[in-house]
């Protein structure tokens, strides 16, 4: 039986297990969701039991648990370690979703749920391969999997285990399936990823809520204040103008800039698909550049003042909201948490009082891509999809690519296989069952070609 028939005959029971998983509300950024976050970690251990490893545990951090599974089968062989997590985002708006976001559901050969694509779905990818190569007697490396819970909220407890087990760690390359191909018919290898440095504000003006027609006038309302400083944050270019935030920007060539915008790409078919009718970014760079080697600064979240029904004619004491900051290759996100904060607090006017939180944040990476472990990956496509991968840059962040760097000193291959428009972090993500399978079927291959080099 091959890899393809092998994934065939097993579908209905690989959805049907994927869909279990995807039922669980993992989500680690609500403490009330801590033990269904625990749940989703031990229904994942079972999982690689039954799939045939030789050792599996779940390892208890200062935060939600890691799952560490491996099958060893000869020391001369070269070793594979597979990250994923199995924390979701939080779900909100529930009223936008079209489905409950823990119910999952196939509509248009597509799977609606929370996690279904990040990172449940492209994790369980990696499962249902190992567990083909087992039954079919195809596994040529070593493998372990290491698969956390605290992804979604900055995986501040990954690095001190990864500092303490680089022994039980020890491998020849990282694979990740946390990022998106170009399409299903334009394979593509991710090979750089932005970092992040998320914080949060508050803006204070009176001691106490206000009415708005005694004080409306004379006392400053601390939403138009924080309003007003987070839009100077940007120019009329769309450049940010927090000073010392460009400093250490990793500039492409010419030729590079080039290269990367040969990607296949449509700017209406963008806008169609966004509903939008114009785009708007930082001037002189393509959407592509924008949103995969330039740094950006968003405002995630913005609160304060009264939003039930009805009116309340109220002038708020507060205003808060969540920021972040994409970052690009030489950026540091401790010296941008630092530049944001000194910033934000030197721009507050004087009838305000200002607090600065950093939440988290990780570093940008980029991968090889003159690697054995590269090469597989690329003539796993080929064998696969029939076509040689484009190489990309990914816009979002996986901070954990540099930890492995700097700490195990191994390079990480990201094969993903989601897709821009499957909604991630927004109500109705959802994930191609044939991306799915053909994943798989991918990984299999990539094992296969690994072990030849």
């Amino acid at each position: 039986m091959t890899t393809k028939e092998f994934i065939t005959a097993n579908k209905d029971r690989f959805l049907s297990e994927l869909f279990d998983w995807l039922r669980i509300p993992s989500v680690s950024a609500d403490s009330k969701h801590k033990q269904d976050v625990r749940k989703a970690a031990e229904f994942l251990k079972e999982k690689f039991t039954a799939a045939g490893v030789d050792n599996v545990e779940i390892n208890e951090t200062k935060g939600h648990p890691i799952v560490y599974a491996e099958k060893l089968i000869d020391p001369s062989l070269p070793t594979v370690l597979v990250y994923g997590h199995y924390d979701v985002q939080p779900p909100d708006p529930l009223n936008l979703w079209d489905t409950p976001p823990f119910e999952p559901v196939i509509r248009n050969e597509k799977i609606y749920a929370r996690g279904a694509c990040d990172d449940k779905g492209q994790v369980y990818m990696h499962v249902k391969a190992f567990e083909a190569m087992m039954k079919l007697n195809l596994l040529p490396c070593n493998i372990k999997f290491m698969v956390e819970g605290e992804e979604e909220v900055g995986s501040d407890n990954l690095g001190d285990f990864v500092k303490a087990n680089k022994a039980k760690l020890k491998s020849d390359v990282i694979l990740i399936s946390d990022t998106a191909l170009i399409s299903l018919e334009h394979p593509s290898i991710t090979t750089g990823l932005r970092g992040l440095s998320y914080m949060e504000v508050e803006v204070t003006g009176p001691n106490r809520d206000l009415h708005s027609g005694v004080y409306g006038g004379a006392v400053a309302n601390p939403i138009n204040v924080l309003c007003n400083m987070i839009d100077s944050l940007h120019d009329k270019d769309g450049k940010v103008t927090i000073p010392g935030f460009y400093d250490k920007v990793a500039e492409l060539t010419a030729a590079e800039r080039t290269d990367l915008n040969k990607a296949p790409f449509s700017l209406d078919d963008y806008k169609k698909e966004l509903g939008i009718d114009e785009i708007k970014g930082e001037k002189g760079y393509t959407t592509l550049e924008r949103t995969g080697v330039r740094p950006t600064l968003d405002v995630n979240g913005i609160w304060g003042g009264y939003t039930g029904e009805g009116a309340k004619t109220v002038l708020p004491s507060k205003a808060s909201a969540k920021i972040s900051m994409r970052l690009v290759p030489n950026q540091v996100s401790a010296e941008i948490t630092e530049l944001f904060t000194n910033h934000f607090k030197a721009i507050a006017p004087p009838y305000v009082k200002v607090k600065v939180m950093a939440h988290h944040g990780g570093e940008p990476a980029v991968t090889p891509t003159n690697s054995d472990a590269y090469r597989a990956a690329s003539k796993a496509f080929e064998e696969v999809f029939g076509k040689s991968p484009i190489p990309t840059r990914d816009g979002g962040s996986i901070p954990i690519v540099a930890l492995f760097k700097k700490e195990l000193g191994l390079d990480t291959v990201l094969m993903g296989f989601g897709l821009d428009t499957d909604a991630l972090h927004s109500p109705n993500e959802h994930y191609g069952v044939n991306n799915f399978l053909v994943g798989i079927e991918t990984i299999v291959a990539f094992y296969k070609h690994y072990a030849k080099k």
